[in-house]
C-alpha cells in the first residue's frame, strides 16, 4: 500500500497566510518604533541647538545669536556638521536670531508619517514645544 507524505496545498497556503499576517504586524510596530525614536532624537537635537546658541551668544557672539552653519564654524565647533547642515535622522532643523537677544529653533519631519509625525520648536527660554498642540515636550 502506498502512503502519501508531505503537506497539502491548502496547508501550505494557511501557513503562508499566517506568516504574512505576523510580518505585517511586525513591520507596523517597527515603523512606529522608528518614528518614535526619530522624534526623540529631534527633541534632543533641538535641546542641543538651544545650548549651542546660548553658548555662542555668551562666548563669541557678544550677546547675539546666529544660524546653524555658524555654530559649526566656531573653534571648537558647537554643533556636529551633520546637525549644522540642517538635516539629521529624517528631520529638518532651522535656527537663527529673530530679534536682538532672541532666537528660535525649529525641527520638522522631512517625510510626515515616515520619519515623524510631530514638529518641534524652542527659543532662548529652552522650553521645547510640539508645534501642532503647543504642549511642552521637553525643557531644561
Amino acid at each position: 500500500m502506498r502512503r502519501d507524505t508531505g503537506f497539502s496545498l491548502i496547508e501550505l497556503m494557511i501557513v503562508v497566510a499566517i506568516v504574512g499576517i505576523i510580518a505585517a504586524i511586525a513591520i507596523a510596530n517597527f515603523t512606529t518604533s522608528r518614528i518614535t525614536a526619530n522624534e526623540a532624537a529631534a527633541i534632543s537635537a533641538v535641546r542641543t541647538i538651544c545650548t549651542a546658541q546660548i553658548t555662542y551668544a555668551s562666548t563669541v557672539g557678544n550677546g547675539q545669536y546666529t544660524d546653524l552653519a555658524n555654530l559649526d564654524d566656531t573653534t571648537p565647533p558647537m554643533l556636529d556638521s551633520l546637525l549644522a547642515s540642517g538635516s539629521k535622522l529624517g528631520y529638518s532643523f532651522g535656527s537663527g536670531q529673530t530679534n536682538p537677544g532672541q532666537f528660535t529653533v525649529t525641527a520638522a519631519p522631512q517625510a510626515v508619517n515616515l520619519t515623524g509625525f510631530r514638529s518641534f520648536t524652542s527659543d532662548e527660554q529652552g522650553v521645547i514645544y510640539d508645534v501642532a498642540t503647543g504642549q511642552v515636550v521637553g525643557g531644561r
